[in-house]
């Protein structure tokens, strides 16, 4: 087998292009997160279709034809370098600002059509449940990919150059002309990987949302969504997790994940009566020896003044046998100030006790990597 040793690139340079293009999309999807985190139609999609996701300012690399804009020669110094910029298009056109059509052309962009499980793997790639301990009993379930093994034969996205270029050497050096050359096909080195189970000690995820009557529409959609994505996390990366959904206003209630998301409440606001309800059952159902606990609680924040010092006793008797508990403040519009069950939870030093407030459905995704950093890294302290 011979091969050019100048470019090794030259015979599939369209896949190389075509790759390059995904990872340029893949970028794109990354640095847009909090954007595509908190879109509606994701979070309405029945899980399954595929989502097309808005990319500006990208396309696939090409020649164009100049159709007489730039006035000069287009030759460089000869000094120029990979990535500087050497011309730039014109401006997108933009509005007078009156209500009128703009004069100049818009801004293209290219639509990128991605799987939910591909979206999900993109955000969850660098999460974890935190604080995971050792307990009496491992069912809880994680897949990793292992590297296992090198092959002589394999697929050629699998080739691994550096083993590939040191048999080479090898060989010609046993054979009195050193150095690189000649590539023959026992050559070629090929990485094997292979997927394997891990098997961790259980975990429950006890999510709690408020659906009182002052939970209005913004409110329970942010809630919504980040239980949305935090479900998804939650399967994708763990076989066997439990989770519990309560809901509640004055009273509080176990659900199903279909009501949990799709039923509608009213009434006053009494969040005590969750936390009294969590702890019943992590008593009756999982007890803190053979389990990791993550309790999480969305809500405005708009609770019984009289109830509060109550719900930073119940929050504390949760922390001593939970490994964190995160409480999602929703108010929307930056001018809002805190309520007074943040202001009770300030006094709260413990750093298993995480809380976030979303005044904008762009803080979803951050408030999704608060909660959930990878396991090994400090926890974040409470505001």
């Amino acid at each position: 087998m011979n091969v050019s040793r100048h470019d090794w690139s030259l015979h599939r340079k369209g896949s190389i292009d075509q790759q390059r293009h995904k990872e340029k999309v893949r970028d794109a999807i990354k640095k847009n997160l909090a954007d595509i985190v908190s879109e509606e139609s994701i979070i309405m999609s029945d899980g399954q279709r595929q989502i097309r996701i808005p990319i500006r300012s990208l396309d696939q690399y090409r020649f164009r034809f100049d159709p007489g804009r730039q006035q000069q020669a287009g030759q460089g110094n000869g000094k120029s370098k990979v990535g500087d910029v050497v011309a730039r298009d014109p401006q997108p056109g933009k509005g007078n600002g009156e209500g009128e059509a703009g004069e100049e052309p818009g801004e293209e962009y290219y639509e990128a059509e991605v799987g939910l499980d591909e979206l999900a793997q993109l955000i969850f790639e660098d999460l974890s449940l935190p604080n995971l301990e050792e307990k009496h009993q491992a069912e809880l379930e994680t897949e990793t990919v292992r590297f296992t093994d090198v092959r002589k034969k394999g697929p050629m996205s699998n080739l691994d150059k550096k083993r590939t270029i040191m048999e080479n050497m090898k060989r010609n050096a046993a054979s009195g002309t050193p150095g690189f050359h000649d590539l023959q096909t026992d050559d070629l080195r090929f990485k094997v990987w292979e997927p394997t189970v891990r098997y961790e000690s259980n975990a429950v995820v006890i999510a709690m949302m408020d659906v009182s009557g002052s939970m209005g529409d913004f409110e329970k959609y942010i809630a919504r969504s980040f239980y949305f994505w935090m479900v998804r996390f939650l399967r994708t990366k763990y076989n066997n997790v439990k989770i519990v959904f309560i809901s509640h206003h004055t009273e509080a209630k176990e659900v199903t994940e279909e009501e949990f998301f799709h039923r509608g409440e009213s009434g006053g606001t009494q969040v005590s009566s969750a936390y009294e309800l969590a702890l019943e059952i992590i008593k009756q159902r999982f007890p803190p020896q053979d389990w990791n606990i993550y309790p999480f609680h969305f809500s405005d924040g708009d609770n019984l003044p009289w109830d509060n010092d109550r719900c930073v006793q119940l929050v504390n008797e949760l922390m001593q046998q939970c490994n964190i508990f995160g409480y999602g403040e929703i108010r929307e519009g930056h001018y809002r100030s805190p309520s007074t069950l943040m202001s009770a939870y300030a006094k709260i030093q413990d750093q298993k006790f995480i809380s976030v407030t979303i005044s904008d459905k762009r803080e979803v995704y951050p408030a999704l990597r608060k909660f959930f950093t990878a396991r090994g890294d400090a926890v974040p302290k409470a505001p």
